[in-house]
């Protein structure tokens, strides 16, 4: 999972109840959390929507997990590590500290396997 360059996250329409599905750069350390950065903040519409329902669907090389995401808190250690890993990980093919700097952070945090 750690080399993949893309995965696919779902989330449920706040409006709609529809399943709203979308690609997105995504780092992660352990396999358990993944972290994402909505440049659009909190007007992005996967956003609006996990914060409505938690619960998304995220598919990585082919692999489909379920998780709960959230929004990281501003400045917090926990953000401050999902922004270096992110930059780290797509930092040679631009310059992103700017996005790096000014996304939203996201955490999913994966359900255990057979949990």
């Amino acid at each position: 999972m750690l080399d993949d360059q893309l995965c696919h996250l779902t989330t449920t329409g706040r409006v709609s109840g529809r399943a709203h599905r979308i690609e997105i750069w995504f780092a992660t350390e352990d396999d358990r959390t993944l972290f994402l950065l909505a440049g659009g903040g909190r007007t992005s519409d996967w956003v609006l929507n996990l914060e409505v329902d938690p619960d998304v669907e995220l598919e990585v090389a082919g692999e489909r997990h379920l998780g709960r995401a959230r929004v990281l808190n501003a400045g917090t250690e926990e953000d401050g590590r999902a922004r270096r890993l992110l930059v780290a990980k797509y930092g040679s093919a631009d310059d992103l500290s700017g996005w790096g700097a000014s996304a939203l952070g996201i955490a999913v945090d994966l359900d255990p396997v057979g949990g």
